[in-house]
């Protein structure tokens, strides 16, 4: 950890090399009103609006929108399967399908789709202004870097992992518009509350409200029914991917959550959240540290509260994690949600090319690049460096190698 002490308060950093623009917004949340004890910086840290991707910050009695991020809930979700080999002929069989039934990128589905969670909508503009649209998009993975993945455990002397070489199914996504609609809203009402208060900031897109405010009261109430639908989308999506690839394998799910914390792992034959890992990295939430109830902004992090399991994907050539968290208070018990980038869309398109792309995925199934590479490996920092700088935040306890991936659209 490196700790920079400059600032109004002190920044901590898991990471070796950070590019400038990135601590130049590290540095502009240091000094930002409200903001409490020290900035958290993690290992898969880079550029984003306002806060960088990677960050963590606790403030006292403020929410900064930018610090949630524009993705409000985005998240992973993971499960065990039973069987240890399938062959190309069947992975290629179960994208096909998924295809079908998940739609990517703008694609929503024709007809409405099912969650209880609609009934209990907050009565706030935003949220019933999308309400009818989120009823078609509930179930959909979008775009960017959302995926569905299918993996094998892989063994790790390093990180002294075995490897039982059992078959991992995985996905991320988020809260789909309704997290943009809701970021954007109520970033233009903190940004005018900052300005009609006169208030001094390091960088105007990390305007905040207070949350006792009706205005912080309402952005509090939508985030979190943001990540109520977000988990609900990563449910659903899950469910389909289980059944078809049960249908295709003959599979049965194994609990990992009861397996890690050395209770029967049972492996059951029909759906159930209870055997899913699922984390979200996109979210602030109430809690103490350093003898304070504040909130903490994870954006592009990760919860790594002390034995909670955790995701770190990395990028759709390389290995992801199972993590185990360690409950450090030096990083707000928080830990990387991935690889993190070192180029953006828009470079990584221009810089690479097809060969390198397809070199880099050699040996996995996908559905092709569609002419651009912003998703190849190369655009991401090396997960083993990530996994590596954070080794005192979560410890590594599966990992997993891609076999087949479908790409947001």
């Amino acid at each position: 950890m490196k700790i920079i002490k400059e600032e109004k308060i002190p920044i901590k950093m898991w990471l070796d090399e950070i590019e400038p623009d990135t601590m130049r917004q590290v540095r502009n949340i240091a000094n930002l009103p409200g903001a409490f004890h020290h900035i958290a910086i993690m290992p898969d840290a880079h550029i984003g609006y306002g806060m960088p991707i990677g960050g963590v910050l606790a403030t006292v009695d403020t929410i900064v929108p930018n610090a949630v991020g524009v993705d409000i809930g985005c998240g992973m979700a993971a499960v065990k399967t039973t069987i240890q080999e399938i062959d190309e002929y069947n992975l290629k069989q179960i994208l096909n399908k998924l295809r079908r039934i998940i739609p990517t990128g703008f694609t929503h589905h024709k007809e409405a789709q099912k969650w209880e969670g609609f009934d209990r909508a907050p009565d706030i503009p935003i949220i019933r202004q999308e309400l009818n649209s989120a009823r078609k998009q509930i179930g959909t993975l979008g775009g960017g870097n959302h995926f569905v993945e299918i993996l094998r455990e892989a063994g790790d002397k390093k990180w002294n992992i075995a490897g039982q070489g059992n078959i991992w199914l995985m996905l991320h996504s988020g809260s789909r518009n309704f997290g943009l609609k809701a970021a954007n809203v109520y970033h233009r009402k903190a940004r005018r509350f900052c300005e009609l208060n006169n208030i001094d900031l390091p960088d105007r897109d990390l305007s905040f409200l207070k949350l006792d405010s009706p205005e912080g009261g309402e952005y509090w109430q939508a985030m979190n029914y943001c990540l109520e639908f977000a988990k609900a989308n990563r449910h659903l999506m899950m469910e389909r991917f289980m059944d078809i690839f049960q249908a295709v394998s003959g599979c049965e799910f194994i609990d990992f959550n009861k397996e890690h914390a050395g209770r029967s792992g049972h492996s059951v034959s029909s759906w159930t959240p209870s055997v899913l890992v699922a984390i979200h990295h996109n979210y602030a939430a109430r809690e103490e540290h350093f003898g304070k109830t504040v909130i903490i902004h994870r954006k592009g992090a990760t919860r790594a509260f002390k034995g909670q399991l955790g995701i770190v994907p990395g990028s759709m050539g390389t290995p992801s994690y199972i993590v185990e968290g360690l409950g450090n208070p030096e990083s707000f018990m928080s830990c990387a949600h991935g690889a993190g980038r070192v180029l953006g869309r828009r470079e990584a398109s221009r810089v690479l090319t097809r060969e390198q792309a397809d070199e880099a995925v050699k040996g996995i199934i996908f559905e092709g690049w569609r002419g651009k590479f912003d998703e190849a490996p190369q655009a991401y920092k090396n997960i083993e460096t990530v996994i590596k700088n954070q080794i005192d935040l979560a410890r590594p306890i599966v990992k997993l190698k891609p076999l087949a991936v479908m790409i947001g659209g």
